[in-house]
């Protein structure tokens, strides 16, 4: 049956590092109907977050190299599952997870029956955050350059700008959950096309018509423009990161979720964090109306700061007109983990969840070499 088909690849979703986890009422399974066919979600489970030619694939899936690379395309065209097309090699696929993945793959595709399910499923799924992404977040906050002292200790995946300026395949799209809200009608007046994309990711948001081909200067720009406009920078957890959100605390799903929590700085991971001097503050309210979480407040003609809502962004520096604000390097106790890669982030978060371990991922990596040689060329 169908049900049967969807329930598996929802299981099969959630084995993955970034997990998609069950809800009483099925939404999750309502998502899937809406994005897979039967037969895509049959298809869907025979890959895995190895990249692999279309021969291996159908190998496993017990049909020919032809149906399979068919299958991938159409696929990965519709935002399933990720292709990348590595230089003097065949194209190859992999699953795509749900967050970040999936989700992120349906913007310029939002109607507003799967917004509305998309809305239902988060709260399940920022639940799920609460707990995986404490250890092992997916993306982490970064203070916007201009808030950074001059002397403080920054490494440079610490830095938006040296991000950038490392890619040479730069791509930007527009941000889903801006999208999403606006059909929505909650949605707010921030520029809608902030989401950076870099090398084989980026490859992939243009081929799919999801995204456009920027130089870094213009990348460099939007930086700027999120600076001016109050946007969190989230960047890949990972120092090789391959993308770079711009967030507001009013659309995004991460930072919705956060600003609900008590204590979003617990959730939320960033190397800095502001400090305030209440004494020079001038009371102008400026840096109240830029927190995205809510963590400044005016008080007897001072500004007055939440360290457990403070996300580390620095929206609240650059616009001080005082200088009554500024950023701190945390101390290393309370530094977190950033993978090398994005690869390395998805074993370790993995390993935490007990899915993909390392016994589990060395025995995928043994059978996909099988499959590769045991594969029609």
């Amino acid at each position: 049956m169908a049900t049967d088909v969807y329930h598996r690849l929802a299981q099969h979703l959630d084995d993955l590092p970034g997990g998609f986890p069950a809800t009483d009422s099925g939404v999750e399974l309502r998502i899937l109907r809406r994005l897979f066919t039967p037969a895509e979600a049959e298809f869907a489970q025979h890959l895995t977050l190895l990249a692999e030619e279309p021969r291996v694939i159908a190998r496993r899936a017990k049909i020919s190299t032809e149906e399979a690379a068919e299958r991938l395309e159409e696929m990965a065209r519709k935002g399933l599952i990720f292709r990348l097309r590595p230089p003097g090699k065949p194209v190859q696929y992999m699953a795509a997870q749900w967050v970040v993945g999936i989700y992120e793959y349906q913007v310029n595709h939002l109607d507003a029956e799967l917004v509305h399910d998309f809305e239902e499923y988060g709260e399940t799924f920022g639940d799920f955050m609460h707990q995986s992404w404490k250890t092992v977040p997916q993306l982490r906050t970064i203070p916007v350059g201009e808030s950074i002292p001059a002397q403080a200790e920054v490494l440079p995946y610490e830095r938006a700008e040296v991000l950038v300026r490392q890619q040479s395949r730069l791509a930007v799209a527009p941000c889903i959950c801006r999208q999403e809200q606006e059909l929505l009608g909650e949605g707010c007046d921030r520029p809608e096309e902030t989401c950076l994309v870099f090398g084989i990711a980026a490859d992939f948001y243009v081929e799919n018509g999801m995204g456009r081909t920027i130089s870094q200067n213009e990348a460099l720009q939007i930086l700027a423009m999120a600076e001016e406009t109050g946007l969190v920078l989230q960047p890949d957890n990972a120092m090789d990161a391959g993308n770079i959100c711009c967030c507001c605390g009013c659309c995004c799903g991460l930072l919705r979720m956060a600003k609900n929590h008590p204590q979003p700085a617990s959730i939320i991971f960033s190397p800095f964090v502001a400090v305030a001097n209440s004494e020079t503050c001038e009371a102008c309210g400026i840096c109240v109306d830029r927190c995205q979480m809510e963590a400044l407040w005016l008080d007897d003609g001072a500004v007055h700061l939440d360290l457990d809502r403070c996300i580390g962004c620095g929206l609240c520096v650059t616009t001080c007109p005082s200088e009554s604000l500024h950023m701190v390097r945390r101390p290393e106790s309370d530094q977190r983990l950033v993978p090398k890669d994005v690869q390395d982030k998805y074993i370790k978060l993995g390993q935490l969840r007990g899915k993909m371990g390392p016994s589990e991922l060395l025995s995928m990596m043994v059978k996909s070499k099988i499959d590769r040689l045991l594969a029609p060329r």
